[in-house]
């Protein structure tokens, strides 16, 4: 693992536009996934109800280990953070989109061309390299921790929303190699499974209460909205919907569609 350049001042601001790559308010900076409201809770002894299933501040992971989807939880934060257009990644459901999908034919990359040679090449190749989503998230995150401890004694998590721009730039910059992995490689998929989380059907676990849909005023999965088209950037008057909750997407009958 290697890092060329120097980490930034905790006392350097970070950056605060969305869109900027970085921006945003503050990272939830906390390690605990619970909500303030539900540690307090929990401090004072009160027993508090089930939480709802479709609340990603409850979410327990299938694929990632705990560690692991501690990582993803604020590595998609600083990448899709919250600010004054609407929420971040977490809020989202984002980390719990990408958990889910690790499970699916994409994730093992089942519907990946796979065979050798793998050769570096310029970019209209494609995709070079002999992993699948699951093994390139395996194989990134540990060693991002531990490069992580190695220079800053704290696991990613753990790190100043600064500090963890400068490990996500030198990730995107292709500055920092996890033993065969190259930095940008898994920073693309990374950032790509990010964006689509947010904005992907919630049916899939992102984008939760379709709130990336109404940033953007996006009708959803609507049969009709051709009363709103070309309406040289009038405002969508109706919120969005989404796709009818059955069937899952990720039941096993489904996935045998999809395949």
């Amino acid at each position: 693992m290697t890092s060329s350049s120097s980490p930034p001042s905790h006392d350097a601001p970070a950056p605060l536009s969305r869109r900027g790559f970085m921006g945003g308010a503050a990272s939830l900076s906390s390690l605990p996934l619970l909500s303030h409201a539900a540690r307090a809770d929990e401090k004072d002894g009160k027993q508090q109800p089930a939480p709802p299933d479709d609340d990603p501040a409850h979410y327990r992971p299938v694929f990632f280990s705990e560690e692991e989807y501690l990582f993803l939880c604020h590595a998609c934060e600083r990448i899709f953070p919250q600010d004054e257009n609407g929420p971040g990644a977490q809020a989202l459901g984002v980390p719990r989109f990408i958990d889910r999908q690790m499970t699916t034919p994409y994730g093992r990359g089942d519907l990946w061309y796979m065979k050798a040679p793998f050769v570096n090449g310029p970019p209209e190749l494609g995709y070079q390299l002999p992993y699948s989503p699951q093994d390139l998230y395996r194989g990134a995150i540990t060693p991002i921790n531990t490069h992580c401890l190695m220079l800053h004694d704290a696991v990613f998590a753990a790190l100043s929303p600064q500090w963890q721009d400068e490990v996500l730039h030198a990730l995107e910059d292709n500055r920092l190699h996890l033993n065969d992995i190259p930095g940008a490689a898994f920073f693309e998929q990374l950032r790509t499974n990010t964006l689509e989380g947010a904005f992907s059907d919630p049916a899939y676990g992102g984008n939760h209460n379709m709130a990336g849909w109404k940033m953007m005023d996006f009708p959803g999965a609507r049969a009709d909205f051709m009363d709103w088209i070309n309406q040289d950037g009038a405002r969508y008057p109706l919120g969005p919907v989404g796709m009818p909750p059955k069937p899952d997407p990720y039941s096993a009958s489904f996935q045998n569609e999809e395949g």
